[in-house]
């Protein structure tokens, strides 16, 4: 299958999202009565995307670029650990501060990348199912639904993970909740910006695939 410039910068676009809001997520940020990572801004756009490359070029390419995600961002998170445990020149006093900011914990990185896996491959399996249950209409309710399940997934994982045992069910619901919602909510406020990129690809790409046939196992390699 041929690879057009479009499907790359798309790719581009999902996985430099997807690494600057790993990085970025470290910061903590008040909104209001909420306490969320600054992830929050960068992160549902990934989601965006991987709704973009389901809708037009179907589940077997967006399953492609899910996984190069998932390489891309394994890669940044090494190339970070190697950079911290270089030792530091004598000029250079941002060790601890590096460590400081870019430093993961193995809970992090196991709440991050099974979250991530879990909750793109559900976002792009509902989206590729309901596409065929309507005939490929109502593309605002096919984006949404799927990512108030890929969402859900996602938070429910994580913030399990990086929460349990140090907070209290309450808070622990109250976070995934939050995160939910607010994630949910970014992808409603730009379902008009989804509608006009996934009409120009279909436009430009002369192309609008159906996962009739499509294997929908995750770790399959075919094409």
């Amino acid at each position: 299958m041929n690879v057009s410039h479009r499907f790359v910068v798309v790719t581009a676009i999902f996985v430099t999202c997807l690494i600057t809001a790993n990085i970025v997520g470290v910061k903590v940020v008040g909104l209001g009565i909420f306490i969320l990572p600054a992830a929050v801004v960068l992160f549902p756009l990934s989601y965006i995307f991987g709704d973009i490359l389901t809708a037009v070029y179907g589940y077997r390419r967006a399953r492609r670029v899910i996984w190069l995600g998932f390489f891309c961002n394994l890669i940044a998170v090494i190339a970070i650990w190697i950079g911290q445990i270089l030792p530091p020149a004598s000029v250079w006093g941002g060790q601890e501060a590096y460590k400081s900011i870019l430093g993961y914990t193995p809970r992090i990185l196991v709440a991050s990348f099974l979250a991530y896996v879990v909750g793109e491959f559900s976002n792009s399996f509902v989206l590729a199912k309901m596409k065929i249950k309507t005939k490929g209409r109502w593309l605002w309710a096919r984006t949404i639904g799927s990512t108030i399940v890929g969402e859900g997934l996602d938070a429910l994982i994580f913030i399990t993970i990086l929460y349990a045992g140090r907070f209290n069910l309450s808070f622990i619901a109250i976070a995934i909740l939050t995160h939910w919602l607010i994630k949910t909510g970014y992808e409603v406020v730009a379902t008009p910006f989804t509608y006009a990129v996934v009409n120009f690809l279909k436009k430009k790409e002369a192309i609008d695939t159906y996962d009739y046939d499509t294997n929908f196992n995750p770790f399959s390699i075919s094409v």
